[in-house]
């Protein structure tokens, strides 16, 4: 059975990439012997599988490989919407998007690979304006290949958790939406300057 219900379901794949597009850190998780493993790392989608890159000291990287299990999770926005901003009377909740993929990881033991991997995910995240070029003859970039594991993920179920009111009349599914964009805008700038 699936969670959310049905109506907070989205089945759309176009959706759930443009979440891995827009959104690419994605929370990777591995099981063995009953513990999970977890890393947070940006994984680029192209053609049904993602890759990624991680440091070879993280305990983890022994696990992306070998065709092992793997689950990794995406989220994009989120935040409390109040039922103030509803034109009837509600309860509070909590809006968001994430996206559960479960696949097999494999190594890509390919140096040259990885090279060109690392500066094609610096492209793509980059975008638009390509403020800075890895450029392939970058001295500490093949100094620090050899401390670097590339993966592949091969996807095998998708799951889209697209929580954003969605069985509330439209007007008030679209005041969730303003909400969503508002709540999203202030409260980075908020956190931003309490931490900083």
């Amino acid at each position: 059975m699936n969670y959310p219900p049905k109506h907070h379901q989205d089945y759309n794949k176009n959706h759930m990439i443009e979440v891995l597009k827009t959104y690419p850190l994605a929370t990777v998780i591995s099981v063995k012997d009953n513990q999970p493993f977890i890393t947070h790392l940006p994984l680029i989608y192209k053609n049904e599988k993602l890759v990624g890159h991680i440091d070879i000291n993280n305990p983890q990287a022994q696990l992306l490989k070998n065709n092992n299990d793997i689950t990794v999770i995406f989220g994009g926005p989120e935040c409390y919407i109040s039922p103030s901003i509803y034109s009837a009377t509600q309860l509070p909740t909590w809006n968001y998007i994430k996206v559960h993929l479960k696949g097999n990881v494999n190594a890509i033991e390919d140096k040259a690979a990885l090279k060109q991997s690392l500066i094609t995910m610096t492209e793509f995240l980059e975008a638009p304006n390509h403020n800075y070029t890895l450029e392939a003859n970058n001295p500490r970039l093949d100094a620090n290949l050899k401390y670097i594991e590339m993966f592949e993920i091969t996807i095998t179920n998708w799951e889209g958790k697209f929580k954003l009111s969605q069985d509330k009349k439209p007007t008030d599914m679209e005041a969730a939406r303003q909400e969503l964009i508002r709540a999203n805008q202030i409260s980075i700038q908020q956190f931003l300057e309490t931490i900083f």
